[in-house]
């Protein structure tokens, strides 16, 4: 962190800051506004479902969802008794589905094991399925009003230009986190939490922040140093590699399609998936990946062209070959679907891709 006249006062940053919230809070769906707290009280279960939802996700693409979710499943106990495929089905286009396994997970051990309360404390919230430290603490924070930081990317980029701390990311994130917690007031957490992130969010921008603006501005190491735009500072990504694998569009005398679902664990686990092979390295040849087809006394054919489509970790490239299937499948195979009932699956969107493609070249 580089060196500063005099340290900042925490207790004069978090007024100002909570005040700016005060006048500026983004209108959210899942938001208790602070004008509004004297009537009403954060429901933990909307809070905790829109935590789940915002991971790696913006505000703009998870509002819709948000709303869909609440008119199905209004409560935790109403989203414990869904069904799984259900779940999935309404997930479609948010990504990252172990999200959606783990939030049905979560609920189903919030209303059997806690009686329909979420625990109040961050220890308690990370025994739940697919809660970790930051979701903990944004729960006990909003909901529950334990001081307790949440630690996203927003905030990360707010201390980092506040202390003008140089030390690339990731390895700056414990420094990071040990400033974040230093300035958490005990008062109004779970509205100072919301207040840093709607600073990262609208005013401490990437790119371009509106520094005039912002209640930190002259307290702001960073900015005193003309440095806030290289801030954070990030070591070099290194290339995503890619992953081939081959599709099988099998199609039956009705015209229906041959799907299956996916392994309830690992990517896209329990959704419904066009047949494929493991995606792997090196690139298949056909004769090798048809040996692996869900059908093997198909006649199978290659379709031109091919499949893109990017994950966190890595890009995929699928070829499709296809191949007209008679009688039933084997025992295990998967399942026919009518093709004007697929949008009634839980495809991710590199299986849409897939029917896609298959649709246009086949």
């Amino acid at each position: 962190m580089s060196s500063r006249s005099a340290a900042p006062d925490a207790a004069d940053l978090q007024r100002r800051l909570l005040a700016w919230y005060d006048r500026h809070a983004r209108v959210l769906p899942w938001r208790v506004h602070p004008s509004d707290r004297m009537v009403e009280q954060p429901d933990p279960y909307r809070v905790w479902l829109s935590e789940i939802m915002l991971q790696q996700t913006t505000v703009a693409a998870v509002a819709p969802y948000y709303r869909d979710f609440l008119r199905r499943w209004p409560t935790v106990q109403a989203l414990a008794e869904s069904d799984l495929d259900a779940v999935l089905h309404a997930w479609q286009g948010l990504g990252y589905y172990a999200r959606a396994r783990n939030l049905h997970k979560c609920a189903r051990v919030v209303s059997e094991d806690h009686g329909g309360r979420f625990p109040d404390t961050e220890e308690a919230l990370r025994r739940l399925p697919g809660v970790g430290a930051y979701t903990a603490a944004a729960v006990a924070a909003i909901a529950f009003g334990r001081k307790a930081t949440p630690v996203d990317g927003n905030v990360e980029r707010v201390i980092a230009r506040l202390f003008a701390v140089t030390t690339p990311l990731p390895a700056a994130k414990p420094e990071l986190r040990r400033l974040a917690e230093w300035l958490t007031p005990s008062e109004r957490p779970g509205d100072y939490a919301q207040a840093i992130m709607d600073l990262g969010a609208t005013v401490c921008l990437p790119r371009k922040p509106k520094c005039l603006i912002c209640p930190w501005a002259d307290a702001c190491a960073a900015r005193a140093a003309g440095t806030v735009e290289s801030l954070p500072a990030k070591a070099p990504k290194a290339e995503k590699p890619t992953r081939h694998g081959v599709a099988f569009w099998a199609v039956n005398a009705e015209g229906a399609v041959l799907l299956r679902r996916r392994p309830e664990k690992g990517l896209l686990g329990g959704m419904i998936e066009v047949p494929s092979t493991e995606w792997r390295s090196t690139p298949w040849t056909a004769e090798e990946a048809a040996g692996l087809a869900p059908v093997k006394a198909a006649a199978w054919s290659p379709l031109a062209g091919r499949v893109r489509h990017g994950f966190t970790h890595f890009n995929l490239e699928l070829t499709l070959l296809a191949g007209r299937i008679a009688g039933a499948p084997p025992q295990g195979a998967g399942l026919w679907c009518p093709i004007d009932r697929l949008s009634d699956q839980a495809l991710p969107t590199v299986m849409k891709k897939v029917v896609r493609h298959a649709l246009a070249k086949s």
